[in-house]
């Protein structure tokens, strides 16, 4: 599959300020400042910028971070994972597969009694489709 390109002025006019900032800047937006919530509501978060499928909410779980976490991706071809190295620290990053939108990290810290991974992601990243 092709991946989506825009130009930085094509995602700007479609995302806010903070989506372009985090998604396409690879920003993080503040703890506690999303929807992080969980809930028992059937739905797939989608990536923004693309509108892809990428996590369903029955896999997310509290982690106390502050951001949405999730112990797996929706599928294998839903995100790519790459290695960062930015800001003195050594951490995975989750980007979407088809737009290559930042989405955060993914952890070992996860729990263990699923994958004992932690996705990691920026809210101001996902839209949430309830009843997928």
């Amino acid at each position: 599959m092709a991946k989506i390109k825009k130009t930085p002025e094509q995602w700007r006019e479609q995302l806010t300020p903070e989506a372009y900032r985090v998604t396409r800047e690879k920003g993080t937006e503040p703890p506690f400042s999303g929807n992080h919530r969980v809930s028992d509501e059937i739905g797939i978060y989608h990536c923004v910028c693309c509108h892809a499928p990428l996590f369903e909410n029955e896999h997310k779980f509290d982690a106390g971070c502050g951001w949405p976490s999730f112990d797996r991706p929706l599928g294998s071809r839903s995100v790519e994972e790459h290695t960062d190295t930015s800001h003195g620290m050594q951490r995975t990053e989750v980007l979407c597969s088809h737009c290559d939108a930042h989405l955060g990290h993914v952890f070992p810290d996860g729990p263990p009694e699923t994958t004992g991974l932690r996705y990691c992601i920026n809210d101001v990243a996902l839209e949430f489709h309830p009843g997928e």
